[in-house]
């Protein structure tokens, strides 16, 4: 039996998952169980794979695992961006080659059709998946060369866009703080907690079939015993055929793309409810979404629905390849966030922060997923490279689609990239790493 050796754990409390309340509970797995198909992990790529599966292989039996609660983890601590066009958070702007454009823009757009059709099939709230577009927003000149670069791009792609100036901005979002903007029409806006644990709703309950979740059930341990698979947790032993791995970075504590993975925290806080007079002292639209024109800036989200009027703000980056963070961190970045909340809405100077959490992110080196059979029946659904709504829903389809043999556009896509690389020693990728996510923050200034 090959042992797990590390768990996950998430710092802080989702703002996205606290404000919806009591959440649906599924029992822990427990004494021996058997399937068709085991999915390892309940976030976008694990759920999405499971409906995958619904849709291929209806009539299997199938379980997911989940190691913690639905919507207490990584997805629920997303910022609920799921973006059709070219996002590439890992150099100086979003975009690169035309025909690789090209290709992401249909792939993600595949991605937003799944969550929407999701969405109706199981009678989500609006604020579930809400397609409003959002804005690419710049504070300085900076910030708008990046966007007129951006705008070039999209006019070569023949995608569309609306540039927004300083009184537009002003009259979408209450702030006088951007300069200008872009406005995106293709992007959905989901509220991440509440869109994962409806679709959890909706497979364990509304399928022909139901798939059988269990939460607080970590994998501890895998190994191959006949023609099956055997997975264990702290009280239970799975039998199934075949397994779909979809836990991003913690692919490597099942002993996966060792010394291949970037972990990377990114932190986020989450405004009180507004009340009325502080809604009518900012004025603006009741939700957005703005993503800074520097990739390493503040993205910003005004949230309506269950829970109220809130204000979103997600900021500042970390290295940690132990994959978790300390209380104390997260309490440091608050503060950094309070003060980019201020310096956007001075008008609501009696507003405050009341949730705060760190949110795992798995990048490679060269940017690509760590994605295919690994071993006889056993599937990898992992490393989003910090776009985990749309490329995780991507990577959970296109391991379902690999799995079942179907020759997918996807999965075309996601075979056709590289492994990822090697990474130097832990000592020197932490400094490497620290220096140019410090370096990166610098250069966005205002933006933060």
């Amino acid at each position: 039996m090959r042992q797990i050796s590390k768990l996950p754990r998430d710092t802080g409390i989702t703002g996205w998952n606290a404000v919806l309340g009591v959440a649906p509970a599924y029992p822990a797995a427990e004494g021996d169980i058997t399937a068709d198909w085991l999915v390892i992990g309940g976030g976008f790529a694990g759920l999405s794979a499971a409906k995958r599966l619904t849709e291929l292989r209806g009539g299997d039996s199938i379980v997911l695992l989940e190691a913690g609660r639905i919507g207490e983890g990584p997805a629920g601590r997303n910022s609920g961006f799921m973006i059709d066009l070219p996002h590439e958070l890992s150099g100086d702007g979003y975009s690169g080659s035309a025909d690789g454009d090209r290709l992401q823009i249909s792939l993600n757009r595949h991605a937003q059709g799944f969550a929407k059709a999701a969405a109706v099939e199981y009678e989500m709230p609006s604020e579930a998946v809400d397609p409003i577009g959002r804005v690419n927003g710049a504070v300085n000149a900076s910030g708008e060369a990046h966007n007129r670069a951006y705008a070039d791009q999209l006019d070569l792609l023949g995608e569309a866009y609306r540039r927004l100036d300083a009184d537009e901005m002003k009259e979408l979002t209450g702030s006088e703080f951007y300069s200008s903007g872009l406005f995106l029409p293709g992007a959905v806006m989901l509220q991440p907690a509440l869109y994962v644990r409806e679709l959890a709703v909706g497979l364990t309950t509304k399928q022909t079939h139901p798939v059988s979740l269990y939460e607080n059930s970590p994998a501890t341990g895998y190994d191959r015993q006949g023609d099956s698979w055997l997975v264990t947790t702290p009280r239970a032993r799975i039998a199934a055929k075949r397994v779909i791995m979809a836990v991003n970075g913690h692919a490597q504590s099942f002993g996966f793309f060792r010394q291949r993975l970037m972990h990377v925290f990114t932190y986020a806080s989450m405004s009180e409810p507004l009340n009325a007079a502080q809604q009518g002292r900012l004025g603006g639209m009741p939700a957005w979404g703005i993503t800074p024109a520097d990739p390493m800036g503040s993205t910003v989200r005004r949230h309506r629905g269950e829970g109220g009027s809130r204000i979103v703000i997600r900021n500042r980056w970390t290295y940690d390849p132990s994959m978790e963070v300390s209380e104390g961190r997260v309490a440091s970045f608050r503060r950094d966030h309070e003060r980019a909340f201020r310096r956007r809405f001075p008008m609501l100077d009696d507003v405050a922060m009341t949730h705060s959490w760190g949110g795992r992110l798995c990048l490679s080196r060269n940017s690509v997923p760590a994605f295919g059979e690994l071993e006889p029946g056993f599937f990898s659904a992992c490393c989003q490279n910090g776009l985990g709504t749309a490329k995780g829903t991507l990577s959970g389809i296109g391991a379902v689609e690999l799995a079942t043999r179907s020759n997918s556009p996807i999965v075309q896509d996601l075979q056709s990239c590289d492994a990822p690389q090697l990474l130097p020693p832990t000592p020197i990728a932490r400094l490497g790493a620290t220096i140019v996510l410090k370096w990166r923050e610098w250069k966005a200034g205002a933006e933060i």
